[in-house]
């Protein structure tokens, strides 16, 4: 009946009756029965999130001791970034004058304490040796995402995780700088520094560890298997000022020794003489076929001569017909010899003849 009515009654009267609508549920009821966690979750009023509390560094760390604001954590690419971090922007000595940090180096909070610890305790009191105080430390590089010594490929630098310094001075207020690897430097100054910073951080590469780091110092806080440590920093003599320009004088008592144009002689006649009975035994094919070609014509032998005239003699007519044997002997082989030159060629036996 109610709906036929409502379907037969005009408009005006329909607009008339309001339907009532169900109390809203008051915003600290319990959750109904059968509806889950996540959904209670989604009803509950938006809260902003709570930072997490600061670590014992960062409480340690005060405007005392280094002025180091808090920075955002950096998260990627890849394994770059941390948390607690600082911006080091100046380390305060107990008297309260700032040393400044140029460029503002961006490190974690462990990392900036040690740098402000080895300048307040190991460099202050080094600078007033000298008779001056430290004005700026220079930063040479602080967090950068990348591989180790800039290599593509390599694994990731202490410097991606924000856990490494490069240095390449302490500057000091009168003008001048304690220059790490400058030859310049004194070298027990720069030993002082290479103890000084190898106690303190487990990373120290410098000149002569890989050729990387022959301008500056890379300090780190690499966390190794049993404590390991790495501190490989070659402390090099300083550089004569001026060259020697000839060889200290060779004393008396030295053993007598060649000079360079008496080894280039004794070299010469080794070759020559090395070279010779070759040049004998090349030229020897040569000298038989000159031979043969062009035969030299030769003496006659004195034997021959000897028995020409023995011929000539024995044809002219003796006192007596007795002719000695000696002389019939020497006709014989001179008889001989001629017979053997006819076995030659006609111009070998116009030469012998």
């Amino acid at each position: 009946m109610v709906v036929f009515a409502a379907l037969f009654m005009p408009a005006a009267a329909l607009a008339e009756i309001r339907i009532p609508l169900p109390q809203p549920r008051p915003a600290a009821a319990p959750a109904p029965d059968g509806q889950d966690s996540k959904q209670a979750s989604e009803h509950a009023p938006v809260t902003p999130e709570t930072s997490s509390a600061p670590s014992a560094c960062r409480l340690a760390l005060t405007d005392a001791v280094a002025i180091a604001p808090s920075i955002p954590a950096i998260t990627g690419p890849g394994a770059c970034g941390g948390d607690d971090l600082v911006r080091l922007e100046a380390v305060v000595l107990p008297d309260r004058t700032r040393i400044p940090v140029k460029p503002a180096a961006t490190l974690r909070c462990t990392m900036a304490s040690a740098i402000a610890d080895w300048i307040r305790t190991d460099m202050v009191p080094l600078a007033e040796g000298l008779g001056s105080r430290v004005s700026e430390l220079d930063n040479f590089d602080s967090f950068e995402c990348r591989g180790r010594n800039r290599v593509v490929g390599a694994k990731l630098s202490e410097h991606g995780r924000a856990n490494a310094l490069d240095v390449r001075a302490v500057k000091l207020s009168n003008g001048g700088a304690i220059a790490l690897t400058d030859r310049s430097v004194p070298r027990q100054l720069r030993e002082k520094v290479l103890n000084s910073v190898c106690a303190r951080f487990t990373t120290v590469l410098g000149p002569g560890s890989d050729g990387y780091h022959e301008d500056h110092i890379h300090l780190d806080l690499a966390e190794r298997r049993n404590g390991y440590r790495i501190c490989h920093w070659e402390i090099y003599d300083p550089m004569p000022l001026v060259a020697p320009l000839l060889p200290a004088e060779r004393p008396a008592e030295a053993s007598l020794r060649e000079t360079a144009e008496e080894k280039d002689k004794a070299s010469e006649g080794l070759s020559e003489r090395a070279a010779a009975p070759r040049a004998a035994s090349q030229a020897a094919p040569a000298a038989a076929i000159l031979i043969d070609v062009v035969p030299e014509p030769r003496k006659r032998p004195a034997a021959a001569n000897a028995a020409d005239k023995a011929a000539r003699d024995s044809s002219r007519p003796l006192p007596s017909t007795s002719v000695p044997s000696t002389r019939l002997s020497a006709a014989k082989s001179v008889k001989r010899k001629r017979k053997r030159h006819t076995d030659l060629p006609p111009f070998l036996r116009a030469l012998l003849n």
